[in-house]
């Protein structure tokens, strides 16, 4: 949050992709469990969202590919998320959220950008933004 970094931690799981009808489009579903670790940043203190809490969560949704198998791009893909979560802060201020990833999955191992944020409903609405970097077994 505004340039401030912090630990963060993710668990994913994603299951067998699915055709959608006949076309080059799959989905999966995935879940993820995470933590965020929370941030002293000074002028937020005395805000009602300050940013001190950890949030822990949990997302539960689908991850899309599209592409012909063997091809390159199939592994590109995006995953939408709506998330519940522990804590409050300037930038999860919600208890719900929604998490977008669009990344590269290889063989064992992904690599993406992560968006959690709650699309507006509830202000605060700064927002959470990471890389992320995965390992599969």
């Amino acid at each position: 949050m505004d340039s401030y970094s912090t630990p963060v931690a993710f668990g994913e799981v994603i299951f067998d992709d699915h055709a959608i009808g006949s076309s080059n489009f799959t989905w999966a579903p995935d879940i993820t469990a995470g933590w965020i670790s929370g941030r002293n940043i000074a002028r937020f203190s005395n805000d009602r969202y300050t940013t001190h809490d950890d949030i822990g969560l949990i997302a539960g949704g689908v991850r899309f590919h599209y592409g012909a198998p063997g091809a390159w791009y199939r592994k590109l893909f995006i995953s939408e998320q709506p998330t519940l979560h522990t804590g409050r802060t300037a930038a999860l201020s919600s208890a719900y959220e929604f998490t977008t990833t669009v990344g590269y999955q290889g063989d064992h191992w992904s690599a993406g950008i992560r968006h959690i944020s709650n699309a507006g409903i509830h202000e605060p609405n700064r927002g959470e933004t990471m890389a992320v970097v995965g390992f599969a077994f």
